[in-house]
């Protein structure tokens, strides 16, 4: 038994394991993102909601949050799935402005801490897996 035989079975640690862990992260984030900017959308268009719900009954506030979403959610979503910085900082943006609207102004949406408690986590995910991955990367 050579000792040149056990040293080649090791395996070895794979050293982008955090990287690779953000990105699939990113890419779920993407998909998430899609489904919000579609609903968004389908709530402009009419399609969900029924007469009293309609986009142009609701105030002025809501058709603004509403079409800012439905527009930043998709751009957030093509970063995201790409990986690339803008991605993630459009992102950040969504989720902030969400919860804080959520938070600021309860009458646009109704200020559900659900809608805040989730983008917290969402956040704080992206945050320590970002802090993850840079620490696999030498200076």
């Amino acid at each position: 038994m050579s000792v040149g035989g056990l040293s080649s079975d090791r395996i070895e640690p794979d050293v982008n394991a955090w990287t690779r862990r953000l990105v699939i992260f990113l890419r779920i984030m993407a998909v998430v993102s899609i489904a919000k900017g579609l609903y968004h959308w389908a709530q402009v268009t009419g399609f969900v909601g029924g007469d009293e719900e309609a986009f142009e009954n609701q105030s002025m506030a809501w058709q603004t949050a509403t079409i800012y979403f439905a527009v930043i959610e998709l751009v957030a979503a093509v970063g995201l799935w790409l990986a690339t910085p803008w991605g993630a900082v459009v992102w950040l943006t969504t989720v902030v402005s969400m919860a804080v609207i959520e938070l600021m102004f309860p009458g646009i949406y109704g200020g559900s801490l659900m809608v805040v408690a989730f983008e917290a986590v969402m956040l704080a995910a992206y945050l320590a897996l970002a802090w993850m991955a840079a620490r696999e990367r030498p200076p």
